[in-house]
């Protein structure tokens, strides 16, 4: 007998679960994505339309207000079926009333309409509710509009290389560019697998099945603040029009967490029109792909090697000779001159002298020096959260020479990555670690929790160069006249004038 209840009481639960699966099956079909299956109803009698879903983009304002960034807009599709309109008298006076509410060229109308076999034509995509609605209640024979779902940008042209765009690269519409590429398998939607991932969220970990592959769809909210972006695009703008640069670019970064508050280029694009662009290069983000001598603002690191190895302190001095031949090759100052004897290391940051950065290199050695700096991660990726990360170019780092040393200590002879050198300056103003910059902060999945992305905290960070000396060299490069002052804080700044081609510096130039 207690054998018996146990198999009935087995049964008993393998129906209630079985039930509970159906329950929420329907509940799937016909309140989470009842409208979804009611517009892909709607278009499957109809030719050319396509039923598109994908997952949204964020900005998050101070307050954790979410901006939408990138989403799904719905609206209309205007079509004729010539099958019902070729043979009719009235055309001209279909066309004038369609005409009088959507313009249309009436040569490509009445060609369209008097198409031989051929119950579909398209006239105009992306109309509006009201729109729609007035065509409708004309009652025309033989013209339709059809519901259609397509991707939007809000923000149009706003950090449009860190949102990036979907294309096409045959039949397949994807994310190409951004974050609409990095986080394509969380933004995707397929249908059912919402409904599979609901109960795999249930019951597993989450973490561990997103590091395991699987695809589970949602929203991705970013760190970017969209006043801020404002801001910087404006200042950019500014910087293009006064230099008359090629492009400039603009990051600005929390040191401490890696959390990316803006990051622009000018000029930039409008995703909403890709096809306006005639050089598909405009979509790359030359912040996080190409790699330029970085100049100047490298003193910065090279001064915090000097404080963190006991080679210099605050009181140090050197006589400053304007130029230096090393291995047989000669460098000079800015300006070809020499600036005094006795100069102390802060006139080395506030005149930008590239033979008090020489000097700094060679008190430390050689060898000591080339480590130090590969330590700032000038050798490695940042594992930003964004496509097609290009390494930076630093052999010279590693050749033992002193005059390759001595052009690094002054950001030469070396190509870094933007963010790379983001990345290595905000290790001054957080204790000496280096962040993982990022760009994305929660996913809010479709059914289920959100999740925060979380990267290493500071007592996780390989730590490049102690406290203190990070400390001294933002203290020392902070004055209003230093060149490195603008990135050794919250705010990274670059640009590229024609002076110094497709080389990224700091503003204002010394």
């Amino acid at each position: 007998m207690p054998g018996f209840q146990n198999r009935v009481r087995f049964l008993s639960l393998l129906v209630l679960l079985f039930a509970l699966l159906l329950v929420s099956k329907l509940y799937f079909l016909q309140i989470v994505s009842g409208d979804e299956f009611k517009i892909k109803a709607e278009h499957q009698y109809v030719a050319g339309i396509n039923y598109f879903d994908r997952g949204s983009i964020f900005f998050a304002t101070k307050d954790g207000t979410l901006v939408p960034a990138a989403s799904v807009k719905l609206g209309f599709t205007l079509s004729v079926n010539p099958n019902l309109t070729r043979e009719r008298s009235d055309l001209d006076e279909i066309y004038d009333k369609l005409n009088a509410i959507v313009p249309l060229e009436k040569e490509v109308f009445l060609s369209k309409a008097r198409k031989v076999n051929d119950p579909y034509e398209e006239l105009s995509r992306r109309l509006d509710n009201a729109t729609a609605e007035k065509i409708q209640a004309e009652k025309l024979p033989g013209i339709s509009v059809t519901r259609e779902r397509w991707r939007s940008y809000p923000g149009e042209s706003m950090a449009a290389h860190a949102v990036g765009l979907i294309g096409y690269s045959g039949n397949e519409l994807a994310g190409r560019y951004g974050l609409e590429r990095f986080y394509d398998q969380t933004l995707e939607r397929s249908g059912d697998d919402v409904f599979v991932n609901f109960f795999a969220e249930i019951f597993s970990n989450i973490k561990s099945a997103v590091e395991d592959g699987e695809k589970l769809e949602g929203n991705v909210v970013t760190t970017i603040e969209p006043s801020v972006e404002a801001f910087v695009e404006s200042e950019l703008a500014k910087v293009t029009q006064g230099y008359s640069s090629e492009f400039t670019g603009g990051i600005v970064i929390d040191p401490t967490t890696g959390e990316i508050f803006a990051m622009a280029l000018n000029p930039a694009f409008d995703p909403n029109f890709p096809q306006n662009e005639k050089d598909s290069a405009v979509f790359r983000n030359l912040l996080v792909e190409d790699r330029y001598e970085m100049g100047s603002i490298i003193k910065a690191l090279t001064m915090a090697s000097g404080l963190d190895s006991g080679a210099v302190t605050a009181r140090t001095t050197y006589n400053d000779p304007g130029c230096m031949t090393l291995n047989t090759k000669t460098f000079c100052n800015y300006d070809g001159q020499s600036h005094g004897q006795n100069l102390p290391m802060q006139i080395v940051l506030n005149q930008s002298l590239n033979t008090g950065a020489t000097f700094v290199s060679q008190k430390i050695g050689t060898r000591q020096f080339e480590d130090y700096m590969l330590r700032f991660g000038l050798d490695s990726l940042t594992g930003i959260d964004l496509p097609n990360e290009g390494k930076s170019l630093v052999s010279n780092l590693k050749s033992h020479r002193d005059l390759e040393a001595a052009q690094a200590s002054f950001g030469q002879g070396i190509a870094l990555t933007p963010i790379t050198t983001v990345r290595a300056l905000s290790a001054l103003a957080n204790g000496g670690t280096l962040i993982t910059p990022h760009l994305a902060k929660e996913i809010k999945y479709e059914l289920g929790p959100t999740k925060t992305i979380s990267y290493p905290v500071a007592e996780e960070r390989e730590r490049v160069i102690s406290a203190p000396a990070g400390d001294i060299t933002r203290t020392a490069s902070s004055t209003p006249s230093s060149a490195t002052s603008r990135l050794t804080n919250r705010a990274s700044w670059f640009s590229s004038t024609p002076t110094i081609p497709k080389t990224f510096s700091s503003l204002p130039r010394p």
